[in-house]
């Protein structure tokens, strides 16, 4: 059965240091939610205080209906996998997998039978004799996985679990982890610095800064209609670009509509196009990754990226005209910043 999560008005102090400021969402049951920002955003320790590693300073945590802020993380009905992937060196697989099991007295005949569906789920039925010390990374990832999906909670919260793993296996593993989720049907938060995983992975994302909630929104609209320049920047690779809209005072063609003199422009690099007419820009490096070309350049003194299809035909040193469609720039109140 799965279940629903609210964090309501949850606010984490340390001291004087406000870790997370009056957080406040709701992870439908059966969703994968993400919570990304950059290091020391506090989503970590939001995570942690949906765990009960951690005790709000203000607020209240509720799952499944029942609140539960004041619960040891044992009576929670939740899973967690951690960054680190605390295996135990001295056991193999098949007893790692099952030793929460084994510590809540699960009878062996049930502890065998949900061991043989998780290592059947992650392709572990040839690794169950194997030591922590003789598997791959992706393999242990996928040990603390099965350990999660033992346990057969309906929450499971993951704390960058693939941080440590190299491109190819985070690219494989965050589509397993996607895959057992939807096939599982389980409610996930999954905590990530890495846009990429949030992007790919998450039914919705909750994007952090400085312990706030800076937005909420599917991966569409926080990429498509991010309400700050810091949303804007941190979805999108490359980030958006962000210019003072002073700078476009002899193209308003380009201005998106109804935005302020004062404002700042946002536009994605891929929706700029090189062309005859519009804001003069000086190539400063030109990378060709062969199914684009990333055009860096220096519009007014700012930075200004330029993403195009195929190999452009530029150079350093060049000055080039730069345009978009109104509709593709977006708009920043000077306070949002």
């Amino acid at each position: 059965m799965t279940q629903d999560i609210l964090v309501d008005h949850v606010t984490k102090l340390w001291g004087q240091t406000t870790a997370v400021a009056d957080a406040c969402f709701s992870v439908p049951a059966g969703q994968l939610v993400a919570l990304l920002g950059p290091s020391g955003c506090g989503k970590s320790t939001t995570l942690r205080l949906i765990a009960g590693l951690d005790v709000p300073s203000s607020g209240r945590i509720v799952i499944g209906g029942r609140d539960v802020t004041a619960l040891e993380p044992s009576k929670r009905g939740i899973a967690m996998v951690f960054q680190s992937y605390a295996l135990f060196p001295h056991l193999n697989v098949a007893e790692n997998i099952t030793f929460g099991l084994k510590v809540r007295k699960v009878p062996r005949a049930e502890r065998d039978d949900r061991l043989t569906r998780a290592a059947g789920l992650l392709g572990l039925k040839a690794l169950l004799d194997r030591k922590p010390s003789q598997l791959s990374g992706g393999q242990q990832q996928r040990v603390a996985l099965a350990r999660a999906i033992v346990a057969e909670a309906a929450v499971c919260l993951m704390d960058e679990p693939l941080s440590n793993l190299d491109a190819q296996l985070r690219l494989e593993m965050r589509r397993e982890i996607r895959a057992l989720q939807q096939r599982l049907g389980m409610t996930m938060v999954y905590v990530t610095h890495d846009q990429v995983e949030a992007m790919t992975m998450a039914d919705q994302i909750i994007l952090m800064n400085g312990g706030r909630i800076e937005q909420i929104g599917t991966p569409d609209e926080l990429y498509a209609q991010p309400r700050t320049p810091f949303a804007a920047r941190f979805i999108g690779t490359p980030p958006m670009n962000i210019l003072p809209a002073s700078s476009l005072a002899d193209t308003p063609h380009l201005m998106p509509a109804g935005a302020s003199p004062n404002a700042l422009i946002g536009v994605r690099p891929e929706a700029v196009r090189i062309g005859p007419t519009g804001v003069l820009a000086n190539v400063v490096a030109v990378e060709f990754l062969g199914a684009d070309t990333l055009i860096e350049t220096r519009l007014d003194e700012a930075p200004f990226m330029v993403r195009t299809p195929g190999k452009a035909a530029v150079a350093q040193g060049q000055s080039i005209h730069v345009e978009w469609l109104r509709s593709d720039a977006h708009w920043f109140d000077t306070k949002a910043q």
